[in-house]
């Protein structure tokens, strides 16, 4: 067979495999179809950033700039149209609008949009958005088991489709008492001392795995290692309201944290490289910052998301190097297929093939662009894996059993999944 027949005929077997969603924003399905959505609600979450790079207006302040008119839903369409038109037409060979596109064409008909068809697409958007949405897209046309969703809380619904990961931000950034006071504590619970804080934070975190929590969601930055002396001096300033450097405490916190998740067996979801939106300084979120603590916590599992990306080299040896370490394609199809193809292909060099895993969309609302994303990285991971087919490197039935991996047992097995 040839590399391109090798590669329909993966993109073919794919089409059967159950696929484990390894990283939403997805709200239960009623925050969808409570909505008033229109055809621009395929371009929020993501899409709008290539449309600023290619020059429309943005004016976060107000509700007066092109950027929000344009997802305002009581404006006419017509003039959200002309605002969007021509950015659009600027945009729309990117990898972000690549996976609305597929969606536009797979649910609504169309491939592309026009001065002819918006208005239609728009009306078959809002004819389509009602219960029975998810398991039309996520269950029948994705095949999806599970989702790994993180929406801030635990999904008041769905809970046979979404699977909770919670900010470690919610047990670890503390500033002030008013941060203790948010969460509940005092004075209704005595936290007069880091310890007594340490006990909560142990009891919540226990309670979170007992409803279905697997892991916590932490932002890749540098941390260090702080003395339980040092830090609970900061406690002590923060109960006077007078801890001028949060960042000591906080740093400590995060490591009791993923040091009571590794007994929980919970994992460490971390977000490394490129930021969403614009004018974001992604340096921030170098991957190489985890380093020291991935040296810290050996029995810990540590999922590293969106490949780093740009950084995905230093990210493939962050996996080889170190064995607590999975690497999560979650996002990175829809950020560019180039590179998410050429990671892969260095990854499969690099480090074991049970250490990837292989999809995660990373949307929230505009749900059909899931199973956009879902065929991009079913047509990279193909493409990767053709190519090793047609040098020799592999059979097809390893390729087979790669993909899977990728795209189910991985996940399962890091997060300790219980699917029916």
């Amino acid at each position: 067979m040839s590399l391109r027949e090798v590669y329909f005929w993966l993109l073919n077997e794919f089409k059967d495999f159950q696929i484990v969603d390894a990283h939403e924003h997805l709200p239960p399905e009623k925050y969808r179809t409570s909505r008033d959505v229109d055809v621009f609600t395929l371009f929020s979450h993501y899409t709008l950033t290539d449309l600023v790079t290619a020059g429309l207006p943005e004016d976060l302040l107000t509700n007066f700039g092109d950027f929000n008119r344009v997802l305002n839903p009581s404006l006419p369409l017509e003039e959200r149209w002309r605002i969007f038109k021509p950015y659009y037409n600027a945009s729309k060979h990117t990898s972000y609008f690549r996976a609305a596109r597929i969606a536009l064409k797979e649910f609504y008909g169309v491939e592309d949009l026009t001065d002819e068809n918006y208005l239609e697409v728009s009306k078959r958007i809002k004819e389509a958005n009602k219960p029975g949405l998810y398991r039309k897209i996520l269950r029948e046309k994705c095949r999806i088991k599970a989702v790994l969703t993180q929406i801030g809380r635990i999904p008041e619904e769905d809970r046979d489709l979404l699977i909770p990961i919670l900010p470690m931000r919610l047990i670890t950034d503390l500033s002030n008492t008013h941060d203790l006071e948010a969460r509940g504590l005092k004075p209704n619970v005595d936290v007069s001392s880091l310890e007594d804080y340490l006990s909560h934070v142990r009891s919540k975190m226990e309670m979170w795995k007992r409803e279905g929590v697997v892991g916590l969601k932490f932002l890749a930055r540098e941390t260090f290692d702080v003395s339980k002396e040092k830090a609970d001096n900061a406690f002590k300033m923060l109960l006077k309201d007078e801890l001028d450097n949060p960042k000591l405490l906080n740093d400590f916190l995060v490591d009791e944290a993923v040091k009571i998740a590794s007994e929980l067996d919970m994992v460490i979801s971390v977000h490394t490289g490129i930021l969403a939106g614009n004018w974001e300084d992604f340096s921030t979120t170098n991957p190489m910052h985890m380093i020291p603590m991935l040296r810290r916590h050996r029995d810990a599992k540590f999922d590293l998301y969106h490949a780093g990306i740009p950084w995905v080299r230093e990210l493939g040896v962050i996996g080889k190097t170190f064995p607590n370490v999975w690497l999560n394609l979650c996002w990175c199809h829809v950020i560019s297929q180039e590179m998410a193809r050429s990671a892969l292909d260095e990854w499969i060099d690099l480090m074991p093939i049970t250490k990837i895993i292989g999809f995660g969309g990373d949307y929230s609302i505009p749900v059909e662009k899931i199973y956009g994303h879902l065929v991009m990285a079913k047509e990279d991971i193909a493409e990767v894996l053709a190519r090793r087919i047609s040098r020799g490197l592999m059979k097809r039935s390893e390729a087979l059993e790669i993909a899977r991996m990728w795209f189910y047992e991985n996940p399962v097995e890091l997060y300790g999944l219980k699917l029916s």
